[in-house]
């Protein structure tokens, strides 16, 4: 079939935006592999010196925000697939407006949440100075990703009349539960999971505000090297994030799409 200008065109297209939007990480990236980034790549050459700078600088944020990321993950799963199960099975006005209210933290800037966070919980015990702090931040954040993507998915398999054939043939709630419920929801439930760990280990503006020298997360400590350290290092900075973010993204993505294949078949 022979294509149109049309075609090439919005091909034209996407390939500028897509220049536009990667072209800086590129450029990022490889600012990170250069001896010196004034002089050029080519005339300076390659290094990985600045990124076993990072590692010794900033080791400890990355495993800090690793294991935030995860207990956010851990809590969002917890609260949030039953959430999302009581919504779909009691919808209504009720539910709706619980719904939309779940959703105000991430309508509000994040640093308004900190603050609040601060103004309710900072004076309580050593709270303030934990990592947990973080988590609480990172928790109230994600925990609405986590619900409307299990929701939409439960409202789609239509769970009540899988959940009424399935009680007809004896099954009680946790067998329903589990065979019935979280099978069904799963394809939501990953994509969820997605957001939540990407939104946690990439969340700034609220932990920022939330952070202590000695609870500093990822981003906190990109942003902290770029503004006092080499640009060299700040770029390698980034790029042990990206290589600690792509594959574990493209890892929740395969998931993801093996559990919506899965349920369709």
């Amino acid at each position: 079939m022979r294509r149109g200008a049309g075609f090439w065109a919005g091909l034209a297209l996407a390939v500028l935006v897509a220049l536009f939007l990667i072209g800086p990480v590129v450029l990022s990236v490889l600012a990170g592999l250069t001896r010196n980034y004034q002089r050029g790549i080519l005339e300076s050459g390659v290094t990985l010196a600045w990124i076993g700078r990072v590692l010794d600088l900033y080791a400890h944020t990355i495993w800090l925000s690793v294991g935030i990321a995860l207990a956010t993950l851990a809590a969002t799963l917890i609260l949030g697939v039953p959430v999302a199960y009581a919504l779909a099975r009691r919808p209504g006005r009720a539910a709706r407006l619980f719904e939309e209210m779940l959703v105000m933290p991430v309508a509000i800037p994040g640093i308004a949440t900190a603050l609040a966070l601060i103004l309710a919980w900072g004076a309580v015990g050593s709270f303030r100075s934990h990592w947990s702090f973080i988590l609480a931040g990172h928790v109230l954040f994600t925990l609405p990703f986590m619900v409307r993507a299990t929701l939409a998915v439960m409202l789609a398999v239509d769970l009540a009349t899988l959940e009424e054939g399935a009680r007809s043939l004896g099954a009680g709630f946790l067998v329903r539960f589990r065979t019935i419920v979280l099978p069904n929801a799963m394809p939501g439930i990953l994509a969820g999971a997605l957001m939540v760990v990407t939104l946690s280990l990439g969340e700034f503006n609220m932990t920022l505000l939330l952070h202590t020298p000695f609870t500093m997360t990822l981003p906190v400590g990109l942003a902290d090297a770029y503004a006092s350290m080499r640009l060299e290092i700040g770029s390698a900075f980034t790029l042990v994030f990206l290589v600690l973010l792509v594959p574990l993204l493209v890892a929740l993505q395969w998931a993801a799409d093996a559990a919506a294949g899965m349920r369709r078949r």
